[in-house]
């Protein structure tokens, strides 16, 4: 059966019917076009993103004040800690998509992830809940217990870890869903990027607002149980979905071989560039047949030609690698700028520092919506580029709103200093905080040019050996 398949692959027929992009079903057979992948398969995966990010920023935004009020970190040591945990959980996504490309796949990947991340987020419950789990059981509490610190760290690198398998493998999870050879999946997995960026704005927007809030006024551990049990759905949604995803089988290797003996995978040809690499590829004193000999030699060509491809990437890696450090910098300079002005509004209700970053998510998810409804439609019929505009361009037109967010963010900042100069007792709390919404306005819809385009732009560049690893080169 599988055979009569292959041979309708090669020859073109049924491929409306069926899928011949390497993927196979849950069961490990070829995969039916009608009932796998594309949207029915990638909302799920979707969901799961917002659930994620939602117990991310409702953590990483909080964290230092959690560390400094209720286990009485002073701020430098809480900075420190801050920083630690920031950079475990920034290069542990290099770990997850080598083992989800090589080793796991990336289903395993997300689900194992997954129950990590769960379980972090249950420990990180029960150590507010717990009695003998508890900072102190006493109202007034100068030092926090020495198990409460244990397992409050280990819940939060915990969730580190789960956060270094989902990052890397379930966005590449989502797209593997979208066959690009056929042409309706081709353009519904352009679409797919930008709605993956809706749905993780969306986690984002709640998680700096709605669980910023009720840990402000309700308790931290109200807000830990409500990040657990959204967590545990989307676990069980992810699940639900498994019989509608198509899977990318591991290679066990970084590198492809040719179709004539595996028929995985895209076969990488021969380009011009940096041709001083092509030595690594030539067989010498190889006493083998010619058609042994042959596809040894295409291997060590294709993964000549992988390393080629990245290092083509680096330029494009290096001039966004400024935007990325810039945008990371600049947001919490403007956070600290929110710190200083008046955030009262209404009868005595105080913005959080941390939810001004609300105006930024606002704004990427109306752009990506605008972007995805109107404004592709409108270019494709002009350009006749299925894309409406070239993934360079799109990048080129969200760093230039980059400069805008610079030049805007100073003239606030000179403003605000001009203020505590005409009143240094009142400083700059006569200013209202939504003085920052231009910039922060400009953020989000530079990000859903740049950040979007860049990650469509990795998947589309990058060998399929290596599209989970992908994710270490955004900045």
């Amino acid at each position: 059966m599988e055979l009569k398949k292959g041979a309708e692959a090669r020859s073109g027929v049924n491929e409306e019917k069926w899928v011949y992009d390497s993927s196979v079903d849950h069961k490990g057979r070829l995969p039916l076009r009608a009932s796998t992948g594309a949207w029915k398969a990638s909302l799920f995966i979707i969901a799961i993103e917002f659930s994620e990010r939602l117990s991310y920023f409702g953590i990483a935004t909080s964290l230092i004040i959690y560390l400094s009020k209720v286990m009485h970190q002073d701020l430098k040591t809480a900075a420190k800690s801050v920083n630690y945990w920031a950079g475990v959980t920034t290069l542990m996504p290099l770990f997850g998509g080598f083992l989800a490309d090589a080793f796991l796949g990336r289903f395993t990947t997300v689900f194992v992830s997954s129950v990590i991340y769960l379980l972090g987020l249950i420990l990180l419950t029960m150590s507010t809940f717990v009695p003998s789990l508890k900072a102190c059981n006493a109202a007034a509490c100068p030092e926090p217990r020495k198990v409460h610190e244990v397992v409050f760290f280990l819940a939060i690198y915990l969730i580190s870890i789960g956060t270094g398998g989902h990052k890397p493998s379930l966005e590449s999870f989502g797209a593997d869903q979208f066959d690009e050879n056929h042409e309706d999946e081709r353009k519904k997995k352009m679409s797919y990027f930008n709605w993956w960026n809706f749905g993780l704005c969306s986690g984002l927007l709640l998680g700096v607002t709605v669980v910023v809030y009720i840990q402000d006024h309700v308790g931290w551990g109200a807000a830990d149980i409500i990040l657990t049990a959204v967590m545990a759905l989307s676990l069980v949604i992810f699940i639900v979905g498994r019989p509608f995803y198509r899977y990318q089988v591991p290679t066990g290797k970084l590198y492809e071989v040719p179709k004539s003996r595996t028929d995985k995978g895209r076969l990488l040809c021969h380009t011009e560039s940096l041709r001083f690499l092509d030595k690594a590829a030539i067989v010498k004193d190889r006493e083998v047949g010619a058609e042994q000999q042959n596809p040894w030699r295409l291997a060590t060509v294709t993964k000549v030609e992988e390393m080629k491809l990245l290092l083509n990437l680096i330029p494009i890696w290096l001039a966004t690698l400024p935007f990325g450090i810039s945008i990371a910098q600049t947001t919490t300079f403007f956070i600290k700028q929110g710190t200083m002005l008046n955030r009262n509004i209404g009868n005595g209700f105080q913005i959080p520092p941390a939810s001004v970053y609300a105006v930024a998510a606002i704004a990427m998810i109306v752009t990506v919506t605008i972007y995805e409804k109107i404004l592709i439609p409108v270019v494709r019929r002009a350009t006749g580029n299925e894309r409406g505009i070239k993934i360079l361009q799109r990048i080129g037109i969200g760093m230039l709103f980059s400069v805008a967010t610079m030049v805007v963010s100073a003239l606030v900042e000179r403003k605000r200093l001009s203020v505590v100069a005409k009143d240094p007792v009142k400083g700059s709390l006569s200013m209202s905080v939504f003085w920052l919404a231009p910039q922060f306005i400009i953020i989000g819809v530079g990000d859903a040019f740049t950040l979007v385009g860049l990650q469509e732009y990795f998947y589309d560049q990058v060998p399929d050996s290596m599209r989970s690893p992908r994710h270490c080169l955004l900045p």
